[in-house]
């Protein structure tokens, strides 16, 4: 519940603490660090330790508890495909990795549907790698591929959504069946796909070279995250990050990608808790929580709220709300900015091609889907 010592810490340097109904995203801090990572960073803290060994060792645990062949620690998810866009186009060539993102005589070009353009293949190209699209926005078909893959290919890449089913897409074991015959890897963005536990690594293990996740969705630190991936790829990825600038004194791409050791074993114990957590618990929370804003607006005029039927991926359950204009004189998009401006602001959005208004509970605390749900009556009635 908010109370006077809420968000004083930001209050003193004249910052506005808000309450996030937005979910785990980037722009709002991403995640709170459970007490196993904050217990496990505290620990980190009393002595120092050669990080090239701490990641060899945290990444062979790790490899070991998920099930795929290798693991490195980075600074989030993004920073995990800027190091394999590089990993794939330099290899071990030292000359090559120092002279990222500058790729002249490289295989360069990094293959993604057209249909999967998203935000954050910008991550790729960061590297010095070139997006090149195949099939339409539409549909893609394995002919599309075949004949996409060049001379400069040097990876396929694939954006992981299991919450959503897309026929029209080419799939990741077509994908991987036709770029591992040309010579091809295949890299896999998915950053929040981390429940069912059967999804966290089932990208490698399906047999894609290397994939992405968000340590922040399992209760680590914002700017932490895990590559997974085969043991070549990951020595590959180490060659190019910050460990390696400074260890072997290869001046990679990677050298601002850095992850201090209390994050390393904040991750660790990050992992260790989600693989085996009571997430019936959970999900359970996250429903109840969602069902609480919408129990708020029952009975409301001009409202349609219901809990969002999901358990898959980083973010369960929520709320979609939509009102009608025609009845509150203003839409949903004037909603979300009156909630940012109440006291204390609260944060949500209607999301790029969405109609409604999406309200996430994975960043609020005991009593706050009360303060949520109250607060949008009260602007509706």
């Amino acid at each position: 519940m908010v109370n006077n010592d809420w968000g004083s810490i930001y209050k003193e340097l004249g910052a506005k603490p808000i309450i996030n109904a937005m979910g785990s995203v980037t722009l709002l801090g991403g995640s709170t660090p459970i007490p196993e990572v904050q217990e496990a960073m505290n620990r980190a803290s009393d002595a120092y330790i050669p990080l090239m060994e701490l990641q060899e060792k945290a990444g062979a645990f790790l490899a070991d508890i998920i099930g795929v062949p290798a693991v490195y620690i980075t600074s989030g998810a993004g920073s995990a495909l800027t190091l394999a866009a590089a990993a794939c186009m330099a290899g071990n060539d030292d000359e090559k990795i120092q002279r990222l993102p500058d790729t002249t005589g490289m295989k360069n070009e990094i293959l993604i549907q057209e249909r999967q353009r998203y935000w954050y293949d910008r991550c790729l190209e960061i590297a010095g790698a070139k997006l090149v699209t195949f099939g339409t926005k539409e549909k893609t078909t394995k002919e599309d591929l075949e004949q996409a893959i060049g001379s400069n290919t040097c990876a396929v890449h694939y954006f992981a959504q299991e919450q959503i089913k897309d026929n029209n897409i080419l799939s990741l074991e077509d994908i991987i069946e036709i770029a591992h015959s040309k010579g091809v890897y295949v890299t896999v963005d998915a950053a929040g796909q981390v429940y069912p536990l059967a999804l966290f690594g089932k990208f490698v293990k399906m047999g894609a070279d290397f994939q992405c996740i968000a340590a922040k969705y399992l209760g680590a630190s914002q700017s932490s995250g895990l590559a997974l991936g085969t043991e070549e790829i990951i020595s590959k990825i180490a060659k190019q990050s910050f460990v390696g600038y400074e260890g072997r004194r290869i001046r990679g791409i990677g050298r601002p990608h850095k992850v201090d050791r209390q994050e390393m074993l904040g991750v660790v114990a990050a992992v260790k808790y989600w693989l085996s957590s009571n997430h019936e618990e959970r999900l359970s929370k996250a429903e109840s929580q969602s069902q609480t804003i919408v129990s708020a607006l029952d009975g409301i005029s001009g409202v349609d709220a219901k809990v969002i039927n999901n358990i898959m991926g980083h973010q369960p359950f929520g709320v979609e709300l939509t009102i009608d204009e025609s009845i509150h004189g203003f839409n949903n998009a004037v909603l979300v900015e009156k909630l940012k401006q109440g006291d204390p602001p609260i944060w949500t959005r209607v999301s790029v091609g969405s109609e409604f208004v999406s309200i996430h509970v994975f960043g609020l605390s005991d009593g706050e889907p009360e303060i949520v749900g109250k607060r949008i009556a009260g602007l509706l009635t």
